[in-house]
């Protein structure tokens, strides 16, 4: 009777995202619109398996400026992050925070580039303040997580200043620096996105080789990139970051012009919704074209996508996660899954997309594809380190029944808590795939920046935000109805 009581909210949970998946792909454009998918298929592969690596022009310096943006990006968010942890309890910091998370790197990559152009200033920023809003949410987690019993035994005559710095903070600090090693492995593969917008990182040669069909140069930069984030935890060490922070200041090209009045023209004029500015045009019309137009089926495009992607990487996870068990596979065979699911979740879902839709054209079927593999690769990979912990007995079933009725129902519960924390994340990368073609609000938010209409641009801004907002708010709820435990997130 217990078990069945514990498994029914569950089951009624799944149940519903199940019904909401099924009524999303019943309206879910789904076709492949390319002439020939298979034929340009086989020269990508082609091309992947026999890498140039001498046919991109400043490969290495292109690489430096990813790395470069990556570091100081994380760290100017750490260090903001840090000091918006210590204030968490405001509730004027946390919605602050929450705000600043909800917006993804591109999006406030396009709003910096108005006012500062392909300045290293815009890259640096696009990555900072979001981490920042990200980064004070889980520091102020691990801290309110850590050990208390310490309090307990202090002097009330004990500064808050001395009981943070000797009690608090040496319980947090190595939590504190595994996830900034996380944070900066996703501030990689930002920066190498934002290559995509024109600033000088991988990104950027990846995007004109692979629209030029050079496809053995996509794999070249992609291998190198995949090298970059796997070799981290070698060429990462503590003693060499203020090194690699003189030289990433040192490398990128400041000499960047941008003008003052033109920032102060966007602040002031520009981002003005446009009947405020001219007195003979209408509000209501305005309103109405945003609104009606643009604002309600990018979102509606954007939900329909997020719950799709969410349930295929609740599916792609359950079948992932044993590639790197110890209760499935044998040291070789998890060797091969763990390359398997660094490759994947090493690929940022914006250029996963991209790449699936030069192939099968602008559907939500690439976005879904590159969304459910990427995110479940990160979550397979932590699933598949929870079953190291999980014990059984010698005279335990082994393969299909050892996976459905033994370490399934065991892994379930941590595996939907991961799902559901990343459920804000997949709507963030959704969003943003609309830059890319797909009909979600991104692609409003884009074409409103390609005809210089900021007013628009900043209002379906924020209507993203406050949908991530609304989503992180309905994730919490039902993680806490489920009593889901997330600290699998930190690993």
């Amino acid at each position: 009777m217990t078990a069945k009581k514990l498994s029914s909210p569950l089951a009624r949970v799944t149940g519903i995202f199940f019904i909401v998946t099924i009524v999303c792909l019943t309206f879910a454009d789904l076709t492949v619109t390319t002439v020939d998918p298979w034929s340009e298929f086989g020269r990508l592969a082609s091309g992947l398996i026999s890498p140039d690596f001498f046919s991109t022009d400043s490969l290495v310096l292109s690489l430096a400026y990813t790395l470069a943006f990556a570091l100081l990006g994380v760290l100017l968010g750490n260090l903001i992050g840090f000091g918006f942890a210590l204030l968490f309890s405001f509730r004027l910091i946390r919605i602050f925070c929450a705000v600043i998370r909800a917006v993804h790197e591109l999006f406030w990559a396009l709003i910096f580039l108005q006012l500062f152009g392909l300045s290293p200033i815009t890259g640096i920023l696009a990555i900072a303040i979001p981490y920042s809003g990200i980064i004070a949410k889980v520091y102020a987690e691990i801290l309110e997580e850590s050990d208390q019993s310490p309090l307990e035994v202090l002097s009330v005559n004990t500064s808050r200043a001395s009981t943070f710095l000797f009690v608090r903070l040496p319980d947090a600090w190595v939590q504190f620096k595994t996830y900034s090693m996380y944070r900066l492995e996703c501030g990689l593969r930002s920066s190498a996105v934002l290559g995509f917008i024109g600033l000088p990182t991988l990104g950027f040669h990846l995007e004109s080789a692979f629209k030029e069909g050079h496809y053995q140069e996509v794999s070249a930069l992609l291998i190198v990139f995949y090298i970059l984030i796997a070799t981290m935890r070698f060429w990462m060490k503590r003693q060499f970051l203020p090194v690699y922070l003189i030289l990433s200041v040192v490398i990128l090209p400041w000499d960047t012009n941008f003008s003052a009045s033109n920032i102060l023209r966007f602040l002031t004029e520009d981002i003005i919704p446009y009947p405020m500015r001219d007195n003979t045009a209408s509000m209501m019309d305005w309103v109405h074209l945003l609104v009606v137009t643009q604002a309600f089926p990018g979102m509606l495009a954007t939900l329909q996508l997020t719950m799709i992607a969410l349930f295929a990487t609740g599916i792609l996870t359950m079948l992932f996660f044993p590639l790197i068990s110890p209760l499935f596979f044998k040291m070789k065979g998890r060797g091969i899954g763990h390359v398997f699911l660094v490759i994947i979740r090493s690929t940022p879902e914006y250029i996963l997309a991209f790449i699936l839709l030069q192939l099968w054209g602008p559907s939500m079927l690439p976005a879904i594809v590159a969304l459910a593999f990427h995110n479940s690769a990160i979550i397979g990979h932590l699933i598949g380190r929870y079953t190291e912990n999980i014990a059984l007995r010698q005279d335990s079933v082994t393969g299909i029944n050892r996976y459905f009725y033994e370490v399934s129902p065991r892994i379930y519960r941590p595996m939907l808590a991961l799902l559901f924390y990343r459920w804000e994340v997949i709507l963030r990368e959704t969003a943003i795939l609309g830059m890319l073609g797909v009909a979600t609000i991104g692609f409003y938010i884009d074409s409103a920046f390609s005809d210089l209409r900021f007013d628009r641009a900043l209002v379906l801004i924020a209507i993203t935000a406050m949908m991530n907002i609304c989503v992180d708010a309905i994730s919490r709820l039902i993680r806490s109805h489920l009593r889901l435990k997330t600290s699998l997130e930190y690993k």
